[in-house]
């Protein structure tokens, strides 16, 4: 786990310097910064989606993913209910980066298999990596939208930290295979394009509502895999 710790503690630090910055920062900077953050997260997002598209087994998976995602994020009115307590306490902006910060730290390769290697092999090199560019993101994050941002460490915590346990406790590395990883990243770059529209004021997708559609990949994979048996 200590490969997790430290990512948790480089979001936890970028978080701090990045709201201490922001403090210091005109309106007209802190405008600037709203800007290049949507670019990057559009940049990052088409990114994602196109090295994975290769990698894709079953190239309508991610239509259908996004598709039942949405159709579940809005029966339940995930977002609606989110921005509701979101603006009791006035921190409704905050949502929005907090949606593009969990899925840029949770949603990539070093994210996923830095915990498999950690708990396997022992090995830590990738969520040291991972580490170095959260404590960077999570800096510019906060400097945009405050020190709130502080709270994907613990989701991220949640995150690594379950696939650590899963890993762990199968003693395998295999459990979660390229191609379901492959799948599961498109689902991740579609989301941070919906995130980076919204970020640019172009278009708000409710990006919050579509994140089960994360949970299609690894169901389908999930059932395919009983069905061997």
């Amino acid at each position: 786990m200590l490969g997790t710790i430290v990512n948790t503690a480089c979001i936890v630090a970028g978080s701090l310097a990045g709201s201490l910055l922001k403090s210091k920062l005109d309106e007209k900077f802190q405008n600037a910064l709203y800007g290049a953050l949507g670019l990057v997260t559009l940049a990052l997002g088409t990114n994602m989606c196109v090295k994975n598209f290769p990698k894709s087994e079953y190239p309508v998976l991610f239509i259908v993913s996004i598709c039942i995602g949405a159709l579940i994020g809005y029966a339940l009115d995930i977002s609606g209910r989110i921005e509701r307590a979101a603006e009791k306490r006035g921190v409704s902006r905050l949502v929005q980066g907090l949606t593009a910060s969990c899925l840029l730290y949770c949603i990539g390769t070093l994210s996923i298999v830095g915990p498999i290697m950690s708990a396997v092999y022992g090995d830590n090199t990738y969520l040291f990596t991972n580490a170095t560019l959260d404590l960077v993101s999570s800096a510019v994050f906060a400097a945009t939208y405050g020190i709130g941002i502080m709270w994907g460490a613990l989701v991220l915590f949640c995150w690594q930290g379950g696939i650590y346990l899963v890993a762990s406790l199968l003693n395998s590395a295999d459990f979660f295979p390229e191609a379901l990883m492959a799948e599961i990243s498109i689902v991740g770059g579609l989301l941070l394009l919906s995130s980076g529209l919204a970020i640019l004021k172009i278009k708000d997708l409710k990006t919050v509502n579509m994140l089960p559609g994360l949970l299609v990949p690894v169901l389908f994979y999930l059932l395919k895999a009983l069905l061997r048996f």
